[in-house]
């Protein structure tokens, strides 16, 4: 499978997560809010804005994170440093998520964690510029350049 059809797929799941994650978080941030749920004493109305908050907050970095993914499948590019740094912390998400999801929630969502964990792994590998015989970007010690022309003792008289 190719580099751009793993990171659009990469990008649309991303959405499809973000969207699930800010709604299991309202709803929870509601029924907290609802059932005047307190824990260890705090107030119930800063529990329920706290968990809103959280989904809104997760759901906003992997709405970035699928626009980065977006970004390099449209353009067939690695992303930029930056962009591989916030995607290499998805994928570090993705991976403790999966980790509490199986002992907390049930397999079935552990391995979506973890299908969502290989596609970015496959997108941050998949357009690594570094490894040899990959086209599309600079190898290290090499340049675009022309050589420059040889000057003094060594230059040829022709």
């Amino acid at each position: 499978m190719g580099r751009r059809p793993v990171a659009v797929v990469a990008a649309v799941v991303l959405i499809l997560e973000a969207v699930g994650m800010a709604a299991i978080h309202w709803v929870l941030g509601a029924v907290v809010d609802r059932q005047r749920m307190s824990l260890a004493g705090l107030d119930p109305h800063a529990t329920s804005l706290g968990t809103k908050v959280l989904g809104g907050l997760v759901g906003l970095f992997l709405l970035f994170c699928a626009g980065l993914l977006l970004r390099s499948g449209m353009r067939d590019r690695a992303p930029s440093r930056l962009g591989r740094w916030v995607l290499i912390g998805c994928a570090v998400l993705h991976g403790l998520l999966g980790a509490l999801t199986a002992s907390l929630v049930g397999w079935g969502v552990y391995g979506f964690m973890m299908v969502v964990l290989a596609l970015l792994v496959l997108v941050l590998v998949g357009y690594d510029e570094r490894l040899p015989g990959r086209t599309g970007g600079r190898h290290r010690g090499t340049s675009t350049r022309a050589p420059a022309p040889a000057v003094g003792p060594e230059a040829d008289p022709a």
